[in-house]
């Protein structure tokens, strides 16, 4: 059809071949004529066909009826777990070929730019909850390869709760709002959930994870990602390999303190979604490095812990991670609906090269995702829908059903058949057909476990012994936190036990929280998981040491702290500031690649001392220290009485430094920091040093402080000053 207004520009978007097989699909938003669903033109969309102007609305009103049945059906079930999600466009670049252990294309030529679509999800939560959830993060990448899709399905953590299938019902069932009231929504902080963990230690590792920092990320954009489960690698020539897949944030792996999440929920409960769509559109690409723990088959007995069980990791100090290759994320969806939502993974997509180990929570995986998708996207088709389409053909004899899209052509949709020359006709393996390694297998059915996944807290004490001070007390405080909400004591005493296993002063601490003491034995049984013949003796944990006594990829401690790239600051002023204070600061900060607002009393435009305007982006009203990294306080007399009386800007001033952020001020702007409650808190002494480790910085020459402060700033929090240096706010 023509366009109303000629043709309509396309936006600046990058291309690749994903993006161009979207296009046909894509209908731009402005410039047409209203037509329905069937390509009539409407001329009144805005009222319906009545009996006369105040009769009744006729059933003929066929317009009508289309838009409203349309409505009602716009809604499709929501995802059991990962109900809210974000997505974004990009694309695979890999570094160097890795036919040494894998024949899939995508991981061997260099030369290909690979497109890819990720979508980001909290768990728990349902599509409506806050971004701020302490909970998992889900990190699901659709490889669009030369070979087909390929989807690597993991989390913002490298392990999972449990280690059979099995039991993924019950641990949904758990950690979901409790059946009788519907509540908490998208927490884990309730009798249901504990009562399921102190029953089942083989979570106890999963558990130090989801209550550390890892569980409250800055952004989706500076979180790690993990195909949890060990897969395997094929080469050309058959040989297979073990290897567990890691995403790495170039912008390393930063979270937000607990009680600064809790505030965020309530600021901007999609504080991640929008972080993500606002640094795409500014060209802030996220970016991540694809690396590989490769394990040979050899050697797949060597180590303290199954490479099968999903409760465990391979510490990097034991198998260093390769990284191989670089994927950005550079576009936005055009509609949250028909991309983010519609996108359909499977952890059973996979494409000649990579296969599937005997994981046994992989093996209910591969069974689970097809049913879900059946009932969420109307039908074995949702393969058709644009966003789940490969960018190569799809050829085989599946035919009808609920939605098709493809209309084939030809007599047959059988094989063997000679009537249609008997295509499509199966590939070869030398023509990049897909073939399963051929494991050998001799083994009696049985419903059990093997006696290697019996050890629960060798890799929980692991994980805690590698973290820092600081987040050993977050750990502390988030356990005490969760299980302060538990209202069944048994359930916590429970707890306590499993603990005690863990670490004993971890109890110990959580415990004194609780007002409770640490039981000298856990209660017996611990491990409730009981097979069918009830030997419950058989299924007690191992108590092992790891031969490890810390490993610092475990630490966020240890993460990259040499860029402020894309880092939101907050700069507080009002009329009278220091024009070359405040723009000289905020150039340095835009120049090293923060994001940089000017927050006010009230919107508008401020004058300088100098007579110039200063355009506000935001006022005390619709701004928060939360939703920022640092703050500055700029010079000028009239500006600093302003803030020192200004109780929003206190607070906010106060606020930030309890969430232990870094904070500069022009010497002038002290006396608004004298006016704040953690200002009592600082040593006198302002030598570099102790900036640095305090993070506030207080100087005259506004050069050498935007210096210290972007300094400050690349260290993301100042946890050490948490505890001694608490305020109110």
């Amino acid at each position: 059809m023509a366009k109303k207004n000629g043709p309509v520009k396309p936006g600046n978007q990058p291309e690749n071949e994903k993006t161009r097989s979207l296009q046909p699909h894509t209908a731009d938003a402005t410039g047409e004529w209203m037509t329905t669903d069937h390509g009539v033109r409407i001329n009144d969309d805005q009222n319906s066909l009545k009996a006369g102007e105040r009769g009744a609305t006729l059933l003929e009103d066929f317009i009508l009826r289309e838009k409203i049945t349309h409505f009602d059906h716009e809604r499709i079930p929501e995802r059991i777990v990962h109900a809210r999600g974000s997505g974004a466009h990009g694309v695979f670049k890999l570094y160097k070929s890795q036919a040494a252990v894998t024949k899939a294309h995508f991981l061997n030529d260099t030369e290909t730019e690979t497109p890819v679509f990720v979508r980001f999800s909290t768990v728990a939560g349902s599509r409506g909850s806050t971004d701020l959830a302490r909970d998992v993060r889900g990190f699901a990448v659709k490889f669009y390869t030369q070979q087909g899709n390929f989807d690597l399905v993991g989390n913002n953590m490298p392990v999972f709760f449990i280690q059979d299938a099995m039991k993924f019902p019950d641990l949904v069932h758990a950690v979901k709002p409790e059946p009788d009231n519907e509540m908490p929504q998208a927490a884990s902080a309730h009798d249901t959930f504990w009562d399921f963990i102190s029953l089942m230690p083989e979570s106890a590792h999963m558990i130090m994870w989801a209550m550390s920092d890892r569980a409250i990320p800055r952004s989706l954009r500076m979180m790690e990602g993990f195909g949890v489960h060990t897969f395997r690698l094929i080469n050309e020539k058959g040989e297979a390999c073990f290897v567990k897949f890691h995403w790495k944030p170039l912008l390393g792996v930063h979270s937000v303190a607990w009680d600064e999440a809790q505030n965020i929920s309530g600021k901007d409960p999609d504080f991640h979604r929008r972080d993500l769509w606002d640094a795409i559109e500014s060209g802030a690409f996220p970016e991540w490095e694809l690396g590989l723990q490769i394990v040979p088959e050899a050697d797949e007995f060597k180590f303290e812990f199954d490479l099968l069980d999903p409760t465990k990791l391979i510490p990097e100090e034991l198998v260093p991670v390769q990284r191989i290759g670089k994927m950005t994320l550079n576009r936005n969806p055009d509609n949250f609906f028909a991309e983010t939502e519609q996108v359909a993974f499977h952890v059973g997509h996979i494409v000649p090269g990579i296969d599937f180990s005997n994981d046994p929570l992989m093996q209910g995986r591969l069974f689970s995702y097809t049913d879900t998708q059946l009932i969420r996207l109307g039908g074995p088709n949702f393969h058709e829908i644009p966003i789940n389409r490969p960018v190569v053909p799809v050829h085989n004899n599946q035919r009808d059903g609920f939605m098709r899209q493809t209309i084939n052509k030809g007599k047959t949709s059988y094989g063997p058949n000679s009537i249609g020359h008997n295509d499509p006709e199966q590939a070869k393996s030398a023509d990049g057909g897909f073939t399963s390694y051929q494991e050998r297998i001799d083994a009696k059915k049985v419903r059990a476990r093997s006696k290697s996944f019996f050890d629960h807290f060798s890799q929980a004490t692991l994980f805690f012994n590698s973290q820092s001070e600081p987040e050993k007390n977050h750990i502390t405080d988030a356990l005490s936190f969760e299980l302060g909400k538990v209202k069944t004591i048994a359930i916590r005493e429970r707890m306590l036990g499993i603990l005690s296993l863990i670490d004993l002063k971890l109890a110990a601490n959580v415990a004194s929280a609780l007002g409770l003491p640490v039981s000298k034995a856990p209660q017996q049984p611990i491990n409730h998981s009981i097979p069918a013949d009830g030997k419950i003796a058989d299924y007690q944990p191992l108590i092992v040491k790891s031969s490890l006594k810390s490993s610092a990829a475990l630490s966020m401690a240890n993460t990259v702290k040499d860029t402020i790239k894309t880092r939101k600051i907050a700069i507080l002023a009002a009329d009278g500031v220091a024009a070359d204070s405040l723009n000289l600061v905020k150039k340095a900060l835009v120049a090293a690649g923060a994001v940089v607002e000017l927050v006010a009393p009230k919107l508008g435009v401020i004058k300088a001392a100098d007579g110039s305007g200063i355009p506000v982006d935001q006022s005390f009203l619709t701004a928060a220290s939360v939703l920022y990294d640092a703050v500055y306080v700029p010079g000028g007399a009239k500006s600093i009485a302003v803030l020192e009386t200004e109780a929003n800007a206190i607070h906010f001033l106060n606020e930030a430094f309890k969430h232990c952020k870094a904070i500069a001020a022009d010497q002038d702007a002290i006396k608004v920091l004298e006016a704040t409650y953690f200002s009592k808190k600082l040593p006198k002494d302002a030598a570099d040093e102790t900036i640095r480790r305090e993070g506030v910085a207080i100087g005259s020459d506004a050069a050498k402080l935007a210096k210290q402060f972007i300094m400050a700033i690349a260290q993301h929090r100042f946890w050490e000053r948490e505890k001694p240096r608490k305020v109110p706010a």
